[in-house]
C-alpha cells in the first residue's frame, strides 16, 4: 500500500492538552478511547500490535491506552504480542506473524531501534500498512512505515536541560542515567540534552551510564557514582522517572537531601513521578504523554482509507518545574 505523505490535517489530529512544552504548571489528559473506524461491510478491522510488554509506568500506561481504543466496539481485532523479555528476535517473529496472518495493519513499538529494514519490506511489499508508536527506526527510511506517533524525545530532553542551565548559572556537577542502549528514544533524549547543555562549560559532565529503565538499577549505579566522587554530584539528569526515583533512594542512603544537595529531573510525568516532585524530592519533571490511543486509531483509519499522513505526527507534552505544579495536576493524573 502507497501511502503518500503531506503535512497533517485530514485526521483531525488533537494532541494531549493545549500547551506547548514550557508551559508548565498545568495537567494533561489523554485520548478518549473509541472510534468510528470499521472494516467493509460492519468486517473487524484486524491489528497487530508488535509491543514491548512489561517496561515500567509508561510502557503500561501507553500500551493500555491502544488496547483500550482498538476494541471491538470501536470496529478492530487488535492481536497484542508484547516481546519476550524485551528481545527484538521476538518482536521480528510477532511482526512476521503479522504478515503471514495478512492483518489489515501493523502498530509496531520497537524495543531496538535497528534491524527493522527486512521485516518492514516484507510488510510493504505485502500491502500491510506499518505505524510506528513512539520509538522510531534507525535508519529512519520514512517509504518503510506510514508515520511515527509520539512526542518529540529531543525537545522534551530539551526542557529539561533549559531548566538544569536556569538551575545552576554558577555551573556544577552532573551525571546522566540512560535507558538502555540501542534504543532510538535514549539518543534521541541524549541528543535534545546536548544540544542545550553541551556548550555550557560551567555544566560539568561526571559520566554517564545505562540503568535499563529500573528503579533498582539506578540506585545502585548512583550509589556508585556518588562514592567515587565523593558526593560532589549536584544534578541528575534520568531518562525516565523510575531511574530518577532510584537516584532519589541513593542520595537518601548517600546522607544527601534530594532536590537540596542533589537536584534530580525526570522524563515520563509518571503519578509517582509527580508525587515525588510534588514532596521536593524530584526537582523538574517533563511529561512525554503515552496516551495517544485516539490518534492511532485516526492515523489507522487514514491509511487504510489512502489519507495522505505526515511521517511523524508529535504528541503535545507538559512540564512541571515546581511541587505547585505536581499536585495541580495529581488529582487527575490518568498514569
Amino acid at each position: 500500500m502507497a501511502i503518500k505523505k503531506r503535512a497533517l490535517g485530514a485526521l483531525g489530529f488533537i494532541g494531549v492538552g493545549a500547551l506547548a512544552l514550557g508551559l508548565a504548571g498545568c495537567a494533561s489528559g489523554g485520548d478518549t478511547a473509541g472510534g468510528d473506524t470499521g472494516g467493509d461491510n460492519g468486517e473487524l478491522v484486524t491489528v497487530g500490535f508488535v509491543a514491548v510488554g512489561p517496561e515500567g509506568n509508561w510502557r503500561a500506561a501507553n500500551e493500555k491506552n491502544i488496547q483500550d481504543t482498538f476494541t471491538a466496539d470501536a470496529g478492530f481485532d487488535l492481536k497484542y504480542a508484547p516481546a519476550a523479555n524485551l528481545d527484538q528476535k521476538s518482536q521480528i517473529d510477532a511482526f512476521t506473524s503479522f504478515v503471514d496472518e495478512e492483518v489489515d495493519v501493523i502498530l509496531l513499538s520497537a524495543t531496538e531501534a535497528t534491524g527493522w529494514e527486512d521485516s518492514l519490506k516484507r510488510a510493504q511489499e505485502a500491502e500491510i500498512p506499518v505505524i510506528l508508536i513512539d520509538r522510531g527506526i534507525e535508519p529512519n527510511d520514512e517509504s518503510l512505515y506510514v508515520t511515527r506517533i509520539a512526542p518529540d524525545n529531543i525537545v522534551v530532553a530539551e526542557s529539561v536541560a533549559t531548566w538544569a542551565v536556569d538551575e545552576f548559572p554558577d555551573g556544577g556537577n552532573y551525571f546522566v542515567l540512560e535507558g538502555p542502549a540501542g534504543v532510538g528514544v535514549v539518543n534521541e533524549r541524549n541528543e535534545g540534552w546536548d544540544n542545550i547543555v553541551g556548550d555550557v562549560a560551567a555544566l560539568n559532565k561526571v559520566g554517564a551510564q545505562t540503568a535499563n529503565w529500573s528503579t533498582e538499577e539506578a540506585k545502585s549505579v548512583f550509589e556508585t557514582v556518588l562514592k567515587a566522587n565523593n558526593n560532589d554530584i549536584q544534578l541528575v539528569f534520568a531518562q525516565n522517572d523510575e531511574m530518577g526515583l532510584g537516584a532519589v533512594q541513593a542520595v537518601k542512603e548517600a546522607g544527601l537531601t534530594p532536590g537540596v544537595d542533589v537536584k534530580i529531573a525526570t522524563i515520563d510525568g509518571t503519578k509517582p513521578a509527580l508525587e515525588a516532585l510534588a514532596a521536593g524530592e524530584l526537582s523538574f519533571v517533563a511529561e512525554y504523554n503515552p496516551l495517544f490511543g485516539e490518534t492511532a486509531l485516526k492515523a489507522v483509519d487514514a491509511a487504510l482509507s489512502g489519507t495522505e499522513v505526515e511521517s511523524y505526527i508529535i504528541v503535545p507534552s507538559l512540564v512541571f518545574a515546581t511541587p505547585a505544579d505536581a499536585e495541580a495536576a495529581l488529582p487527575d493524573r490518568a498514569f
